[in-house]
């Protein structure tokens, strides 16, 4: 197949070249650590402290249930790209399951889930970085942006090796709190006043609340598993992405039992659960419990490297996504270029500069502007893991009338487990007319689908003639 260069032109593809052009620099070592690292971040080691105020140990069962539907969106987001691996994967499949704007939506709206989170990242990596440090939060914003946009404009590698990294600190820190939270429960060593697994029932039961309380968390819990779809945009750009795809997401319940459902068992079990409260981290509460020195400088570094990294997966997967609009047609024609490193440039660039506006955003309205803006993400993952079971659907469908041919790599007992899946994202939507937050959330995601509607036609009437 052919290339684009950054300058517009064409150049014939080259052996040892991935899909569309792009280069296979992401090895299996590197696939494996973003798809363990890429669905953890803040929402576990910062956010969940509020979902255990609200659902006491109940939540453990809610990212269990959580958890099973993601593995199932995987799954079948699996057997897509095994039989057919793109970079652009979301949109492309919706393009060809669904239609053309079925496509750009999808497309465009993953697009704006990861610019919104990234400008929400690199706003929170500036309070982390005041910890230590007296300077502006929109000075680190910035100078954050700045090196991981370079990092991406440089190779694939060095995003790759990047996340690695980030990733790899995320999982330590998680993987540490397992082990010393269970030396305190086997052991009895450190501070913690009455460590033991009984806390989990105990105090007001598994549902102290009630099970209402306990669903409506389920919309925390859900969001924290944004992320765990990256894998599928690296297909383009992994050694071997059929095979390494494949072993990445067949480790998912592997990671999610023991860095989500096993994190909280252990949390839970060192410490009542009321003792976690919204707007303090978990970690540092166990930490502090059995007397670890410096647990908050600690976990806070933790936070700063999980915002790093996802900002970092932010501009990787926008300038991707911008790439595959742009060589359908779906988006301006100069976006479809690759720099002579085989990275996406234009779109990197055009997606950092609205990360930027994003930052002055939250410097000038730093509450209800930026509120909106980070909104998008909120429905609009919802809807990218709807269309890839949508898509896996009428995939299975075709694939029974003899039109395509089958996966060796399937999602066991699909179409029921593709129902139950949807199912579960629809109980999330309804849950979110149930807050303010998240009331707030669905009438952004209704602004964006105007948005994409009225938009979808003049891109096209731009676009096309020059694709």
């Amino acid at each position: 197949m052919n290339r684009e260069t950054g300058d517009g032109g064409v150049v014939a593809a080259v052996p040892g070249e991935g899909g569309e052009g792009y280069q296979r620099g992401l090895n299996p070592r590197t696939i494996q650590m973003i798809a363990i690292g890429g669905a953890i971040g803040t929402g576990l080691f910062y956010g969940s402290g509020g979902a255990i105020e609200q659902a006491g140990p109940a939540l453990i069962l809610c990212y269990l249930a959580a958890g099973l539907v993601i593995f199932v969106i995987m799954r079948a987001l699996g057997e897509l790209l095994t039989y057919r691996p793109v970079s652009g994967s979301f949109a492309e499949y919706a393009n060809e399951f669904l239609g053309r704007f079925a496509g750009f939506a999808t497309g465009w709206t993953y697009w704006a889930v990861w610019a919104s989170t990234c400008m929400a990242e690199i706003t929170v990596a500036g309070k982390y970085v005041r910890y230590w440090f007296a300077i502006p939060e929109w000075v680190t914003a910035l100078v954050v942006l700045g090196v991981l946009f370079v990092a991406n404009l440089i190779s694939v590698r060095l995003f790759g090796e990047g996340e690695f990294w980030f990733s790899t600190i995320k999982v330590t820190a998680i993987v540490a709190m397992i082990v010393i939270g269970i030396a305190v429960l086997t052991l009895h060593v450190g501070h913690a006043p009455n460590p033991t697994v009984r806390n989990l029932w105990a105090d007001g039961g598994v549902f102290p609340h009630g099970f209402g309380q306990a669903l409506l968390a389920l919309q925390i819990v859900v969001f924290a598993y944004v992320g765990v779809e990256l894998v599928g945009v690296t297909a383009g750009e992994a050694h071997d992405p059929k095979r390494t795809l494949r072993k990445a997401i067949n480790s998912l319940p592997l990671r999610i039992g023991l860095f989500y459902v096993g994190a909280l068992i252990v949390i839970m079990s060192v410490a009542s659960w009321r003792t976690f409260h919204s707007g303090a981290s978990p970690f540092v509460e166990v930490f502090s419990e059995i007397g670890i020195p410096g647990a908050a400088g600690i976990i806070n570094f933790v936070l700063l490297t999980a915002a790093l990294s996802s900002c970092n997966s932010g501009l990787y997967s926008t300038g991707r996504m911008l790439r595959s609009l742009a060589l359908r047609g779906e988006a301006p024609a100069g976006l479809g270029g690759l720099s002579r490193r085989h990275v996406p440039k234009a779109g990197i660039v055009v997606s950092a500069a609205v990360m930027v506006i994003g930052v002055i955003v939250n410097v000038i309205s730093p509450d209800r502007a930026f509120t909106y803006i980070t909104s998008v993400s909120t429905v609009g993952i919802i809807v990218v893991w709807a269309v890839i079971l949508v898509c896996h659907w009428r995939y299975r469908a075709r694939v029974r009338r003899g039109e395509l041919p089958a996966a060796d790599y399937r999602l066991p007992g699909a179409p029921v487990t593709t129902i139950v899946a949807l199912a579960f994202l629809a109980l999330v939507i309804v849950l979110l007319f149930r807050t303010d937050g998240g009331r707030t959330a669905l009438i952004v995601g209704a602004v964006w689908a105007v948005l994409v509607g009225v938009g979808y036609p003049i891109v096209n009437r731009l676009a096309r003639p020059a694709h």
